[in-house]
């Protein structure tokens, strides 16, 4: 197995079978009604873990968990958002609070996971300008978040 393969399997494959199964898990044995907002929390869930996916995959090995200016990556779902990894994990969440109607998870995504989100996405876009400069700035002016 080449060092591709490996970090493919890290970085695409495995996120995308273990947020499966914690959608899957969630929906049949999670808290709630069994109806068809249920449903609908799934398939918000499903856009939001495919977002994930789809976006570190188009990251390739530029994903890090801090933020490095490795490459500027403006290719596939980075040509319309900045940060989609940010905005499709509080899309699967969303849909997972959606799905268990629980109240306090919507608070707690409103009132910590948005804000945090907010944070890292600011301290990205500083690394990125610093190494990119105008480069980056003409990029983040034609996207989105």
């Amino acid at each position: 197995m080449t060092a591709m393969d490996r970090g493919s399997i890290l970085r695409v494959w495995l996120p995308l079978v273990l947020g499966l199964y914690a959608v899957y898990y969630v929906f049949v044995h999670g808290p709630g009604p069994r109806d068809a907002v249920r449903w609908v929390g799934l398939g918000v869930s499903l856009v939001g873990l495919s977002g994930v996916i789809l976006a570190r995959y188009t990251l390739g090995r530029s994903f890090t968990i801090t933020a490095k200016a490795t490459d500027l990556v403006t290719a596939g779902i980075y040509s319309r958002i900045r940060n989609p990894i940010y905005v499709s994990s509080v899309t699967l969440i969303l849909g997972l609070v959606v799905m268990m109607r629980r109240a306090w998870w919507l608070a707690l995504l409103l009132t910590i996971i948005i804000p945090m989100q907010v944070i890292r996405a600011r301290r990205e876009a500083h690394v990125l300008e610093a190494k990119f400069g105008d480069a980056y700035r003409q990029y983040r002016a034609r996207t989105w978040l």
